[in-house]
């Protein structure tokens, strides 16, 4: 789904933009999905950078299950949804993107902006389960559709890279919201 920022999102963008204003980026790069633009537009203006818009760097596509809450899912897809709750996985999604497909992708994207932009500050305007997968990777580990980590809407989460190796130096930063 392509849903655009509420107007809470758009006053969390613009404070997201003032924690960052005057920063300088190496690179700076958004999912073309609506919200995660808007929010890089307000960013542009506090970074004198225009973004470049990477579909790669898009949420996971939930097939049948896109846009549905839980109640849904539970009436339309009750085996798939009680085979998610003994055990999430982004396979048992019906014509979902599958968990392997997106961390490739995600891999794939996150790889190609690192080697484009060997040092310097890199920013990327994403979604959470794209969060989830690079700070996954980082620890050695698989998402499945299990997200350990909490990722609010206009987080900052941090991972440097050094010497050909990667720490996570921040996860969720919200300490710019009001």
């Amino acid at each position: 789904m392509d849903p655009p920022l509420s107007a809470h999102g758009r006053v969390q963008a613009r404070e997201l933009a003032a924690r960052l204003a005057g920063q300088s980026l190496a690179g700076f790069y958004c999912s073309d999905l609506l919200r995660a633009r808007q929010t890089a537009e307000a960013i542009a203006r506090a970074v004198g950078l225009e973004p470049v818009f990477e579909p790669a760097l898009r949420e996971i596509m939930l097939g049948a299950w896109e846009g549905k809450n839980r109640e849904e899912l539970l009436r339309e897809y009750p085996e798939e949804w009680a085979a998610w709750v003994r055990e999430p996985s982004w396979d048992l999604v019906p014509g979902g993107e599958g968990a392997q497909p997106f961390e490739r992708r995600v891999g794939r994207a996150l790889g190609e902006i690192l080697g484009r932009h060997p040092t310097g500050d890199v920013l990327c305007v994403t979604h959470g389960g794209v969060i989830q997968v690079a700070l996954l990777s980082v620890v050695g580990r698989r998402s499945h559709g299990q997200f350990p980590f909490r990722i609010d809407n206009a987080s900052l989460s941090i991972i440097q890279w050094a010497g050909g190796r990667a720490a996570i130096t921040a996860v969720n930063d919200t300490c710019h919201l009001a």
